[in-house]
């Protein structure tokens, strides 16, 4: 749920990258967070799993506009793929404002993409939200891969496999490159903006964070 820090005249919106282990989560937001000038972002944040890592920071950004004549910073978040760590991926999912969900494009991780969308969809269950009715962008990542001899899906096998019912928009990657990784994210600032707007400020559901500290 979006949050309205009264002293600085911000919103914040969070946004949650989900996915199976591996995937490119962590790396969309290292490289975000590499690319984007320290005036415009907050500190990297990062909690160590094993095998994974729960990491995020705050950005700025200057071309979203206001909302109410209050500026936007997004949140953004990774979740830890691997199976044993639902509890964690069900708790940074909480009060969430919008979703990319990063897939594998190896073949041998098909399972797992699915598996993923279905662990997506009963955490959010748990918090009384739908996946269709959030903000949400697909990314297809390691597309760099598709000239290698390593087996990939095709990008009409994974829009059968994840995005056939829901029609989310979605973007191909290798965000190793930072190819996507930025189209993707104006993607998914732009309809999450527009959610909180429409949900929060029209009809009057604002949390207000009096201090700042989310």
């Amino acid at each position: 749920m979006a949050l309205i820090d009264l002293n600085r005249r911000e919103i914040h919106c969070k946004i949650v990258y989900y996915g199976p282990g591996r995937s490119g989560k962590t790396t969309n937001l290292f490289y975000i967070y590499n690319a984007v000038s320290e005036k415009y972002r907050g500190k990297l944040l990062t909690i160590e799993t094993r095998g994974e890592r729960t990491l995020f920071f705050d950005l700025l950004p200057i071309n979203l506009g206001k909302i109410q004549g209050l500026n936007i910073r997004i949140q953004l978040y990774t979740v830890p793929g691997q199976s044993h760590y639902r509890a964690t991926r069900k708790l940074v999912l909480k009060g969430v404002d919008g979703i990319v969900f990063v897939a594998d494009s190896l073949r041998k991780r098909r399972e797992k993409n699915i598996e993923s969308l279905t662990d997506l969809r009963n955490n959010l269950t748990e918090y009384n939200l739908k996946l269709e009715d959030l903000p949400l962008v697909f990314q297809y990542n390691k597309r760099d891969l598709i000239s290698s001899s390593i087996p990939i899906l095709s990008v009409e096998e994974l829009e059968e496999d994840l995005n056939k019912d829901i029609g989310a928009p979605y973007f191909e990657a290798a965000a190793t490159k930072g190819i996507g990784v930025f189209e993707t994210l104006k993607e998914i600032s732009k309809r999450t903006v527009k959610y909180v707007a429409r949900k929060y400020i029209f009809g009057k559901q604002i949390t207000r964070a009096q201090g700042g500290a989310l």
